[in-house]
């Protein structure tokens, strides 16, 4: 049996940065994880260069059942908080478009900031440890392990959602909030590449690799303007990924197609300048040519010259590509999602600490928890912030 002041559950980005601040306050801290190396999930972010954080990141861009719970994390350990961090490690950054950033090098470096300050701050980490039960005893809990068992004062789980399986994902902190009596909301894949229904599927997978800048809206009526992706099982790109957490099952999704051009007037002006040429290949000035052709044989444009279009035409060619609408089939799933929508219930938690109120000196950090953000590093932000406020107290 092993005693120690603090245990945390995944050594992830909220663990990682949760075990260094409990470490830096004296605190004795063993971090345990089930995989052969810490920040798996770091390391694949970003194409391999994990986007860490943003530049904008704010209350605003995240999902919660409870929209004031992140406030007081992100005002007590902001973007700016981390960046002076990495800044500190001498980490080559730049700067994305929406205000993303990006290691220069490899998200390896980011990894290696948070081992350095663990390591610094004096953290035992246990890698291939599964976590395989939680107990309640006097005066805090007990970890068990395939390796042993442990016993500490305050126990942090930073177990992360369902994404990703391959990279060890478990539903273990779930099941340890539902056990001590935490409310758990439903669980789905989120920032997620939508399915098509087989129809759709077949018109559209020659399209897979196109892109286009467009305008994705929610049946709620949330809207992002990025690019949408064609891929051989449906769609993806930034503007899918974004809507992919409003979206629900049996929802349509409505796309502006042409969010820079006012369409009727272009049509309009298209009839006094090139008249004689057909819909078909004006359109395709606009749009991929192949994408085009398939709303064409599909018999969603009009099959005349643009000088012969009437007024009701050019209405509703405009309605239909500034709001072409597609229902999905589905999503990926946790295979490919990027976070995981839902997890604990906020309110079971104190927006200071991270500590359980029904469970004194149990804290939930980082993704296990219901707070979604946006794509662009936001996720990662909430790590590092929900980290940061609970190594001040455990």
């Amino acid at each position: 049996m092993t005693q120690v002041d603090v245990i945390v559950i995944g050594a992830g980005a909220a663990g990682l940065m949760c075990a260094a601040q409990a470490g830096y306050r004296g605190r004795q801290v063993t971090v345990l994880d089930m995989g052969k190396k810490p920040g798996r999930k770091i390391l694949i972010s970003g194409g391999g260069r994990c986007n860490f954080t943003n530049v904008n990141a704010s209350p605003e861009n995240y999902l919660c059942n409870n929209p004031h719970f992140v406030k007081s994390c992100l005002s007590r350990y902001s973007q700016q908080d981390f960046i002076e961090l990495v800044e500190r490690h001498g980490l080559q950054y730049h700067h994305k478009t929406l205000g993303q950033l990006f290691c220069d090098n490899s998200a390896q470096d980011v990894v290696d900031i948070l081992l350095t300050e663990c390591d610094w701050a004096g953290v035992n980490i246990e890698l291939r440890s599964e976590v395989l039960s939680v107990n309640a005893i006097d005066g805090g809990y007990q970890v068990d392990t395939a390796q042993g068992s442990y016993q500490c004062a305050s126990l942090v789980v930073a177990s992360g959602g369902l994404t990703m399986p391959k990279l060890g994902a478990t539903p273990i902190g779930y099941k340890i909030a539902a056990q001590f009596g935490l409310k758990v909301f439903p669980t789905t894949a989120a920032l997620v590449p939508f399915t098509l229904h087989q129809h759709d599927k077949t018109r559209f997978e020659s399209l897979a690799g196109i892109s286009i800048p467009c305008i994705v809206t929610s049946e709620n009526g949330t809207s992002f303007k990025e690019n949408l992706l064609f891929t051989h099982r449906g769609l993806s790109g930034p503007a899918v990924l974004q809507i992919s957490s409003f979206w629900r099952a049996g929802q349509a999704v409505s796309i502006n197609l042409l969010p820079e051009i006012e369409l009727k007037a272009q049509l309009l002006q298209w009839r006094e300048t090139q008249g004689q040429k057909s819909v078909k290949n004006c359109l395709a000035s606009l749009l991929p040519k192949r994408f085009i052709e398939i709303l064409y044989d599909s018999h969603e444009l009009p099959d005349t010259n643009v000088n012969q279009l009437t007024h009701s035409q050019i209405d509703e060619l405009h309605a239909h590509l500034h709001a072409w609408s597609i229902k999905p089939n589905g999503t990926e799933g946790y295979r490919t999602a990027e976070v995981t929508l839902g997890g604990v219930d906020t309110d079971e938690l104190s927006s200071k600490t991270f500590e359980a109120k029904k469970a004194p000196g149990l804290y939930f950090i980082g993704e296990v928890t219901d707070v979604t953000g946006w794509l662009g590093g936001y996720n990662f932000q909430f790590c590092w912030s929900s980290g940061f406020a609970a190594g001040q107290f455990v």
